[in-house]
């Protein structure tokens, strides 16, 4: 990107208020700093646009659905206009259900739960443990990690032409990496799925906070996210698509709110009627708050438009890029190469450090907050880092001390909320730390590296 470039998208799109933008931290060696969020793959900061509806429903809090008061009928409306906006902003077919979950790990064992009998399940072991693990009552086929976007494609393409009996099938696949931020060809992949009978789910976790997702274009059958990535509260996620395996599904809760009529028998049983409409699987009262949350977030994104979000988010993945190759020591993280397409997440190792006590330097000698460790994506990491994929580890980082070498990784990731500041200070805490080292002592407690007291 030129200078003119990365000034203009500057210029087009200024970061997007977010609560905690003015927070500041204390650090080890004195003072304090304001806090650089760059853990948004993680947990992305909400957006004060979001804050600000949901306090402002707050006081008009009441139950839905079967409410006849007025406070009753307005949360009503506005959890049923939740739904329509998501489906919406995710360009969803006519007849496609948009179901309301916990998260996206929530909505992909939703999905599994749906399967029909006898379905076979196709996913790269590239994928987040919410999209690799879900499928435990089903035939999996677990596929090698592609190097190229043709090798994916082809990879499945044989795996699908391959399998043995020829029956439903369902392939599982994300967006964006949660390890190394790079897009995947959803579209060509979709092809391939649906011209070998099978259909396909897409983990747009990583994805819909950063490009725009539209279930048509990308001729997906289904997609997941979760609020906590699109700058909404915790708690909250969609599943939205095709509505027949879900209709033909039984309910994944069972109780009020997905009955449609309960009636007792002769014998003394009960005969349940289920609805069939998104209802089915959203037993319960529902999160109102976090629909309504998601909702709002889907409003403030599309309409800073995302030709903007995208075009900033460029400039600091290139300034972020940028900086890490002037430190030989670093060494970024990437299947398909340096110059694959990706969203502000990059992972990275550092030469003679243990990532953990990186991270830990991070934070407490700049106030700068990464991830660090296998990122919920054990296979794919062992793979990225070459050692065997069968090795044990955890989500957090492993019992190692400070300078030892660790089999985990370092995450930085940003997005529409994170200003210029926090990436250049990144940039600069990686530089000072490889050249001069920690300014402090660090000792590993539960697991963990921190400071020394």
């Amino acid at each position: 990107m030129s200078v003119s470039t990365a000034a203009a998208a500057r210029t087009i799109c200024a970061p997007l208020p977010v609560l905690g933008r003015d927070v500041t931290v204390p650090l080890v060696t004195g003072g304090e700093v304001t806090y650089a969020a760059l853990d948004y793959a993680a947990s992305a900061p909400a957006l004060q646009r979001v804050w600000d509806d949901v306090a402002a429903y707050a006081p008009y809090y009441g139950s839905v659905h079967r409410g006849a008061g007025y406070l009753s009928q307005l949360s009503t409306d506005l959890f049923e206009n939740a739904r329509k906006t998501v489906a919406e902003f995710l360009g969803c077919r006519e007849g496609d259900q948009v179901v309301f979950t916990r998260s996206t790990t929530d909505s992909l064992n939703l999905l599994a739960a749906a399967l029909p009998a006898d379905c076979q399940v196709f996913v790269f072991e590239t994928e987040h443990h919410a999209s690799l693990l879900p499928w435990r009552d089903a035939r999996v086929t677990y596929l090698d990690a592609p190097r190229t976007h043709q090798q994916a494609v082809a990879t499945l393409e044989k795996a699908l032409a391959d399998r043995d009996p020829y029956g439903p099938a369902l392939v599982c696949v994300t967006g964006a990496s949660n390890v190394t931020g790079e897009l995947w060809p959803v579209r060509e992949l979709a092809a391939a799925a649906h011209a070998h009978g099978a259909r396909i789910v897409l983990d747009a976790a990583q994805l819909a906070p950063h490009h725009a997702v539209s279930v048509a274009d990308l001729d997906v059958d289904w997609v997941a996210f979760s609020g906590h990535k699109l700058y909404a509260p915790f708690g909250s996620g969609v599943l939205a698509g095709r509505a027949d395996w879900l209709t033909a599904a039984e309910p994944y809760l069972a109780g009020g709110g997905a009955s449609r009529k309960v009636t007792r028998r002769e014998d003394g049983g009960v005969d349940v009627e289920w609805h069939e409409s998104a209802a089915r699987h959203e037993a319960g009262s529902p999160n109102v708050i976090g629909a309504y949350s998601i909702a709002s977030a889907c409003k403030a994104l599309t309409e800073a438009g995302f030709e903007n979000l995208v075009a900033r988010e460029q400039y600091l993945i290139e300034k972020v890029k940028g900086g890490l190759a002037d430190v030989p020591e670093v060494r970024i993280l990437s299947l398909f190469g340096d110059d694959a397409p990706r969203v502000g997440v990059i992972s990275f190792v550092v030469e003679g450090w243990n990532s953990s006590h990186f991270a830990a330097a991070l934070s407490a000698e700049y106030g700068i907050g990464v991830r660090d460790g296998l990122f919920c994506a054990h296979p794919l990491v062992r793979t990225l880092l070459g050692s065997d994929p069968q090795t044990q580890g955890e989500c957090g980082a492993p019992e190692a001390a400070p300078g030892e070498k660790s089999l985990n990784a370092i995450r930085v990731s940003f997005g529409a909320g994170t200003p210029d500041e926090h990436v250049e200070r990144f940039v600069t805490a990686v530089r000072e730390l490889v050249s001069d080292g920690a300014k402090w002592r660090y000792r590993t407690e539960d697991g963990r590296c921190v400071p020394a007291v």
